[in-house]
């Protein structure tokens, strides 16, 4: 899956490009730049990839949610509703929003469920924040219209689903606002990058003063820009942006290649009877960069990862024990450890996590994903395809 599997000249070029201006940082310098502004081609190439009006690339995914949670008016005394399937980023960023996270439980497409996200509504609830997991969509037209008949505002995390689409929509593009994440691991990589996508022209507005101390940018001497509201530094660096360029000219290719090797997997593994496959409700607009499956207990899921992994297979994960991306392993959060005393704000009305059974065990604890590679060539699909499957079966 990571794009730095196909870095190439194309990178070194962007970067020498900036290096040779000497302006590493993306606002102001104007005279030295001699027109290279890398974090404006990128955005240009997200709204090209995505479809979205607007696009603001920030230092990361985390800094992306945070800043599109402020955009959104998301503060002390509002609950956002978040899947207990996804990176711990997604409720670091609604605590540094000063809200509350509201857990609810995910169904057979791993992300967030209507009917869960229903009942998890109260008189605070502002957001609902759907996480496209895996690199495919949510029921994102029944969470849409839940959003749209409560009066909320629905924000896609789409921080493992860039280039991913829903009914010919960029997933990120379909909310009020969406957010991606060019880590170093993503399919497209900056290195460490990230972007708020919106339609809307005042949610972006906002997000691009926010994320820069509050500067309007109207002006090429920075320090006589006014200052709207209070913001902090979310900012990006020419550098990361510059390996974004590159990363983003070859994203179509990267997608083809995601999906030509799922489907090698999916071949092999599909021929096993007491596999089921993750419920994927736009296989055209599957990024394709894992491919999840379900085995009929705990016990043989977790026994499948381990024999998987011995045998060589790269990139194997069963959430369930997963310390980063399951509430389950979460204890920093549930045993509620901070560094700082946290507003109680933020804790009121928020449960006991620690005390929680989530329905969603049932399908985490036996599910395993294989993250699609796009370095394999000569037949190396193929060959690691077979040996998951004989490693799998070897536990059946």
């Amino acid at each position: 899956m990571p794009g730095w599997e196909m870095f190439d000249e194309s990178e070194k070029r962007q970067i020498d490009e900036v290096m040779e201006t000497g302006v590493i940082m993306r606002y102001g310098f104007d005279a030295n730049r001699k027109g290279r502004w890398k974090a404006r081609e990128m955005e240009d190439a997200i709204r090209g990839l995505t479809g979205a009006k607007h696009a603001l690339l920030v230092a990361d995914g985390t800094a992306a949610l945070t800043t599109a949670l402020a955009a959104l008016g998301v503060g002390a005394g509002d609950e956002v509703i978040m899947p207990p399937f996804t990176f711990v980023a997604s409720f670091e960023s609604i605590m540094m929003a000063g809200a509350t996270p509201v857990l609810a439980e995910v169904d057979d497409t791993l992300c967030l469920s209507p009917e869960s996200v229903r009942d998890a509504i109260t008189p605070a609830t502002k957001v609902v924040m759907p996480v496209h997991m895996c690199g495919a969509a949510a029921k994102i037209d029944e969470l849409q219209g839940i959003c749209r008949e409560k009066n909320l505002l629905l924000l896609e995390d789409a921080c493992q689903a860039f280039g991913a689409t829903y009914k010919g929509k960029g997933l990120g593009t379909i909310g009020d606002a969406g957010c991606y994440s060019f880590d170093f691991n993503k399919m497209v990589t900056c290195g460490e990058g990230g972007a708020v996508v919106t339609n809307s022209r005042e949610v972006y507005d906002k997000a691009e003063r926010y994320h820069d101390h509050g500067h309007d940018h109207k002006n090429s001497d920075r320090g006589l820009e006014d200052h709207p509201f209070l913001g902090y530094n979310y900012r990006i660096t020419e550098l990361h942006a510059a390996i974004g360029v590159a990363q983003a000219a070859k994203a179509e290719r990267f997608i083809a290649i995601h999906k030509e090797n799922k489907k090698i997997f999916k071949d092999a593994i599909g021929t096993i009877p007491e596999v089921t496959f993750r419920t994927i409700l736009d296989h055209d607009g599957d990024s394709a960069t894992f491919l999840t499956f379900f085995l009929p207990t705990e016990e043989l899921a977790r026994s499948a990862a381990k024999a998987m992994k011995e045998a060589g297979t790269e990139g194997v994960f069963h959430w369930f024990d997963n310390n980063w991306h399951y509430v389950r392993n979460w204890d920093h959060f549930k045993n509620r450890k901070f560094i700082s005393p946290v507003s109680s704000d933020i804790l009121k009305g928020m449960k006991d996590y620690s005390k929680v059974k989530f329905k969603s065990d049932e399908l985490l604890s036996r599910c395993v994903s294989i993250s699609m590679k796009m370095g394999w060539k000569d037949g190396g699909a193929q060959r690691a395809a077979q040996n998951a499957a004989r490693a799998i079966k070897s536990v059946l």
